[in-house]
């Protein structure tokens, strides 16, 4: 379900780089899962419930890299699929076979393999018609092809054979295929249209007409299609993509008939009776098919013509001008090295064989004597990397046991130290348990209470905690007691100091007051006295002021007049 939700956020956001890091992780937990076979906690592939869980989350991740449009994420995500069937050996169920291989055609399709993809259509059409009872020719279609490669990856992808043998791997081919589709009776399953196209295309011999018969079939097989109702897998399926396939083709198919019949044709002739495409497209049409020798044939631009020939055209202009060369190196060696003149006669021929016989032995005698020192110096050099590797096989063990008896020394010792180090702890703890048991028995005139009894460490051991525990129980003893005690004390003594702190109080309220009315009284009489001095001053300058202006204009005796009544009244208020 992680994988599912990272998927969709993926998915919805189109984050393609991050669901690339996130099919890598996937893959590698796969091929660590594969790797370490020992962990404990390794899931069982072969339980169906964990294969299935397994094969979702592929199924998934090969659903949303179709719909991103990721296509070489989406082949990666096939041959995972195909991995994990191969490493349990088991064939997944036709529902998933469907999705399958209705993934794959989208894929090859994309990458312009019509071959494959017809192959995927072919594959799908089997469990597709077992997982639905009710297919008809609406949910059908079927797509030609004319590449030759041989592919045995792709061939294992289509196949899904997990557990075939390479050398009885089906060979991909469209002869093959279309044997298929006669033999699976997918023919039964198309509309006329396409039977009709099928039969144009195979069976028929048409050089001129061939696209003027298959242009109106093209038409309507461009709109067949639609959604479909019954297949899950593959919702809708629109015929119309089939169409420039399908043109290409037709135009394949006519210059190989026309090659059969006509040596020449003008390109204006040509380009008429091919209405589907330019000259352009025919001539890169005709340079595939010249490519893989479907047919011969070569175009004289300056005469606007087509020449069609065999297909051994070239090859037999190759042989022609080889056996020229050949007759002309023959001619140039007799004139540099002319022959004798007159026959000759047998004892110079049996003269100069006994001399080519005896260089040749000699020969091979020498070479004998090569090849035995070659194989004597391959062989002491192969003993003496025996004795090499030997010797460093020696000093490696010698090294290495060393090494080990040096680690069981330290070990050794270490033990021992610890041993001796745990004997003197016991030694001491033991003692000072007897002297603490002997300090506790003679405790407060007591006798001691292992006296002429047999000590033990298990007898001591039981003293020091019998006693411990009698002197914690005392000690809680006393001091819940002494808590008791404190708190009766602390309850009279509260009690006692109550009325005091009480009287204390109204005590403090009183002298509170007092202090504080002495202190308003005396902010009164401070600002009477303030007030009066600055009355005082008020006038003295009222009165400084009138003797200075007295010959002044009448308006300005009213004004002062007005102002030394406002100080009179001032003064009186």
């Amino acid at each position: 379900m992680t994988a599912y939700r990272a998927f969709q956020f993926c998915k919805q956001y189109k984050w393609t780089t991050e669901f690339r890091r996130l099919c890598e992780i996937i893959r590698n937990h796969l091929a660590n899962l594969n790797k370490y076979r020992d962990r404990r906690d390794r899931p069982d592939l072969t339980i169906p419930v964990s294969l299935q869980l397994y094969l979702d989350t592929r199924f998934e991740q090969l659903k949303v890299a179709t719909e991103l449009e990721l296509w070489q994420e989406a082949i990666r995500s096939i041959e995972d699929i195909y991995g994990l069937m191969c490493m349990v050996k088991k064939t997944p169920k036709a529902l998933l076979l469907v999705v399958y291989y209705s993934k794959l055609s989208e894929i090859f399709w994309t990458s312009s393999n019509n071959l494959y993809h017809a192959y995927a259509w072919l594959k799908l059409f089997s469990p597709q018609k077992s997982f639905n009872k009710n297919l008809n020719h609406k949910d059908l279609h079927m797509e030609l092809g004319n590449e030759k490669e041989r592919n045995f990856r792709v061939a294992n992808l289509i196949a899904f054979d997990v557990e075939s043998k390479p050398e009885n791997r089906e060979i991909l081919s469209r002869s093959s295929l279309l044997l298929d589709l006669v033999a699976k009776g997918v023919m039964n399953c198309v509309t006329q249209e396409v039977k009709d196209l099928y039969h144009i295309l195979e069976h028929e011999f048409l050089p001129v007409h061939l696209a003027l018969q298959v242009q109106p079939l093209l038409t309507k097989i461009s709109k067949l299609g639609g959604k479909l109702a019954s297949a899950s897998s593959v919702p809708e399926v629109h015929l119309s993509q089939y169409v420039p396939s399908l043109e290409k083709l037709a135009a394949l198919r006519l210059l190989q008939q026309v090659s059969h019949v006509y040596q020449t044709m003008t390109i204006y002739n040509l380009s008429k009776i091919i209405p589907f495409f330019d000259f352009q497209m025919v001539e890169q049409i005709s340079v595939d098919a010249v490519k893989y020798n479907f047919l011969a044939m070569k175009v004289n631009y300056r005469k606007g013509v087509i020449l069609f020939g065999n297909k051994s055209l070239e090859s037999e202009g190759i042989q022609d001008h080889l056996s020229t060369l050949a007759e002309s190196l023959r001619k140039s060696r007799v004139m540099i090295y002319p022959p004798r003149k007159g026959t000759p006669t047998l004892g110079e021929t049996l003269s100069d064989l006994v001399e080519v016989v005896e260089k040749e032995h000699k020969r091979l005698l020498a070479r004998r004597s090569i090849i035995e020192k070659r194989k004597e110096e391959q062989e002491r050099q192969l003993l003496e990397m025996e004795r090499e590797e030997e010797a460093k096989r020696l000093k490696l063990q010698k090294i290495t046991e060393e090494a080990e008896q040096k680690r069981l020394a330290s070990e050794f010792e270490q033990m021992k130290n610890q041993r001796i180090s745990e004997e003197i702890e016991e030694r001491e703890l033991e003692e000072a348990l007897l002297q603490e048991a002997e300090k506790w028995s003679k405790k407060k005139g007591k006798k001691p209470v292992l006296e002429g009894a047999k000590i033990t460490k298990q007898s001591l051991r039981d003293l020091a905690v019998s006693e411990q525990l009698r002197e914690k129980q005392e000690m809680e003893k006393r001091i819940h007691k002494h808590g008791k005690t404190m708190d009766y004390l602390e309850r009279e003594k509260r009690k006692e100091a109550a009325p005091v702190i009480e009287a204390t109080f109204q005590k403090r309220l009183e002298e509170e007051k007092d202090r504080h009315e002495l202190g308003q009284q005396r902010e009164v009489d401070l600002s009477r006295q303030r007030h009066a001095g600055d009355l005082e001053e008020k006038r003295k300058a009222w009165q400084d002021g009138g003797e200075q202006e007295a010959s002044a204009d009448h308006h300005n005796e009213a004004e002062m007049i007005l102002l030394y009544l406002l100080g009179s009244k001032e003064e009186r208020h």
